[in-house]
């Protein structure tokens, strides 16, 4: 795991590029503390540079950036290649045939890294046939002498981050957007249509980024810019200054929509999904280095961790972060399924005060505007494991494939219970439901909860009510998931002078040509809040502090098995994740684990009323918001009246708001 970065200037490159490139590489240090690297071709105007952090090969050999044996390649890489050590078998089979120079002289190996791997596997087989080859997560950047062209790359879900732009003549790129504002072309115009975005989502939805000119490269792709482009650019290739065209080399919506369901019965299914999921947390576990996991007790991460103890020799080391308030606390649930698979179990509770402290340090670590909360959570487990291991497996990915958000359930009973009644019924049902404040229809629902079945107990049922009551009078099924999934309603109505931009959820030429209305949330989920969230969550608030995440339910291979399964295998009778619980109960007994879903997170509504009150003020105050000019105060300053009154709870409104001021305060010191 390490970080990248660089630059392209074929029309005029600078005399101190290499100090340029050394002060952009300088910014992700936390990415690679153990070494660093800087490559310049001073003929065509290429300069990268690279940050290690060592988990393969901690010898010199695996110093990049990395030069292939014929001079040909070279390559910065942030990430792993999971089979490496088969591409390497594979290449040494080939080696007494007709190959590259290259290639066959790369078979003598200088080392065991999969950086080495890759160069020899590009040498023999080509660019886009040796990422069809990878499993793993990556990014990378490859310039290639001989065809004087540089490639970016992205792995299939899009774990690590790439971004990269035209800045005047200057064509950027690297892990973080923080490294690309270390170079002085960069112009930092932050793009109003995209705020607008990020308010609704509370994140920046690829392939934007905040700002003007910089995108993020879309998982599953790769683009190539050459210093030599014709007026009449090939398919794939860039021209100076127009905007990238990446090529895909694997799509989600490809394999979600395949022609590729199959007929399982259950015991299969399960057996299938078992070793499937073996194989990929094994693959996962190789490092030269100490290796842990995130232990939520949930699902998703206790079958991470159980089929992690069961491949190893020695007990695993878990990891787990608790809270003293009632109701965002798993600590409990993870130490018993830590204790029953016999882990070497780490927790720390923390207080709100220490969780409150890491505020100041979102907006540098996020680099963009940032607002899922769990965010802070985060960032404590990732410093706690940090402090015994240097990479660490998260169960992420689990409720997207396997259909475990609530939504999945109960946007399609909705709209199966509610599509065929008027909209004008729907829309009184909905003033009927807001009547009540979300906190008195808490304590209506805490005093019914002895005669509620388990699988009605869901937390905060009041702002669950007036979340629902907010959909009640949508023309379509689609609507209601953009709904669900969306923070500010109508945010171009909040931005100053911003249009919303078309996004995967918006545009129905995007969607996958699947059977079900479940099966589109999912893929759509898949496709935006998985890596836009989800994955950047993780990897921003681990490569903070210099750790290593690997997520294995993610793996290609689990993914496509997992669109060749019925629905009936993910959600039966109501019960999300069938099949993976399945799965687990093989390891985990079953009252371990049943229990409603928690999220990971915060009491955000009780701190914004309480201990972060005047700190939120301050950012949201109304001559400050109208003197910057991005936001309209009215409709912010009238949820924040209602917030700290306790009407409704706002918090997840406001946080997005509050974390777009904290970013650019940071922007304007840092600027």
């Amino acid at each position: 795991m390490c970080g990248l970065t660089g630059f392209f200037s074929p029309a005029n490159l600078a005399a101190d590029a290499a100090e340029v490139v050394h002060r952009m590489s300088e910014a992700i240090t936390h990415r690679g503390p153990d070494d660093s690297g800087v490559w310049v071709d001073e003929a065509v105007g290429v300069v990268l540079a690279h940050r290690r952090l060592s988990i393969l090969d901690l010898s010199p050999a695996g110093h990049q950036p990395m030069v292939s044996p014929s001079g040909r390649y070279v390559i910065v890489l942030n990430g792993e290649i999971y089979n490496h050590l088969e591409l390497r078998r594979e290449l040494e089979v080939l080696a007494p045939h007709p190959l590259p120079k290259g290639a066959r002289e790369q078979c003598g190996w200088r080392g065991h890294s999969d950086t080495e791997t890759l160069l020899a596997a590009f040498e023999a087989w080509g660019i886009e046939a040796t990422l069809k080859k990878c499993v793993g997560m990556f990014a990378l950047a490859l310039w290639d002498r001989e065809t004087r062209s540089l490639t970016l790359a992205r792995d299939r879900m899009g774990e690590k981050p790439l971004y990269y732009g035209w800045q005047g003549d200057v064509f950027l790129f690297g892990s973080e957007l923080k490294t690309l504002r270390a170079h002085p072309a960069f112009r930092g115009e932050i793009n109003r249509d995209v705020l607008a975005l990020y308010l609704r989502h509370n994140y920046v939805p690829a392939p934007y980024s905040i700002y003007r000119g910089i995108a993020k490269l879309p998982p599953g792709s790769w683009l190539t810019l050459t210093a030599d482009a014709p007026v009449a650019a090939p398919q794939g290739y860039l021209l100076r200054g127009v905007s990238p065209a990446p090529t895909f080399y694997w799509r989600a919506r490809d394999t979600a929509q395949a022609d590729m369901r199959r007929d399982l019965d259950d015991a299969t299914a399960i057996d299938e999904l078992d070793t499937l999921l073996r194989r990929a947390v094994g693959g996962q576990m190789v490092a030269d280095v100490p290796l842990g996991a995130f232990l939520s007790g949930g699902i998703d991460s206790s079958t991470v961790v159980a089929l992690m103890q069961a491949q190893s020799g020695r007990p695993v080391q878990t990891f787990t972060i608790g809270f003293h308030e009632a109701g965002y606390n798993e600590a409990e649930h993870a130490h018993a399924v830590a204790a029953h698979l016999g882990t070497e179990h780490t927790e720390l509770y923390v207080t709100a005060e220490q969780a409150m402290a890491v505020i100041p340090r979102l907006p540098s670590l996020y680099d963009e505007p940032f607002a899922d909360s769990s965010q802070i959570p985060t960032l404590l487990v990732s410093e706690l494991a940090r402090r015994h291991v240097t990479v660490s497996l998260s169960g992420d990915g689990g409720d997207e494939l396997f259909g475990g958000y609530n939504r999945y359930v109960w946007a399609s009973r909705i709209w199966r219970s509610l599509g065929w009644a008027p909209r004008p019924l729907r829309a009184a049902l909905a003033g009927v439901l807001t009547t009540l404040p979300p906190a008195a229809w808490n304590g209506v629902f805490s005093g019914l909860s002895i005669f509620l079945p388990q699988r009605w107990r869901y937390p905060n049922p009041g702002d669950k009510l007036h979340k629902l009551a907010g959909i009640l009078a949508v023309r379509s099924p689609e609507e209601i998931y953009l709904a669900l999934v969306s923070h500010w309603q109508q945010p171009a109505n909040v931005v100053i002078g911003a249009k919303e931009p078309t996004t995967a959820l918006t545009d129905a030429r995007q969607w996958a040509d699947v059977p079900d209305f479940e099966s589109r949330m999912m893929y759509l989920d898949q496709m935006t809040y998985l890596p836009d969230d989800i994955l950047t969550k993780v990897d921003r608030a681990a490569m903070g502090v210099s750790l290593e995440t690997r997520v294995p339910l993610i793996d290609h291979r689990v993914v496509e098995f997992a669109w060749q399964l019925p629905l009936s295998m993910k959600i039966r009778n109501g019960q999300a994740k069938w099949l993976l619980r399945q799965v687990l109960y093989r390891y985990v007994p079953r009252e371990l684990i049943e229990r409603p879903k928690m999220g990971f997170g915060i009491p955000l509504d009780v701190w914004l009323r309480g201990p972060l009150r005047d700190w939120a003020e301050a950012l949201l105050n109304e001559s400050r918001l109208r003197q910057e000019g991005y936001f309209h105060p009215e409709p912010i300053r009238q949820k924040w009246s209602e917030h700290l009154s306790g009407r409704r709870n706002w918090s997840y409104h406001l946080w997005d708001v509050l974390m777009f001021q904290a970013w650019l305060e940071n922007e304007k010191r840092h600027g």
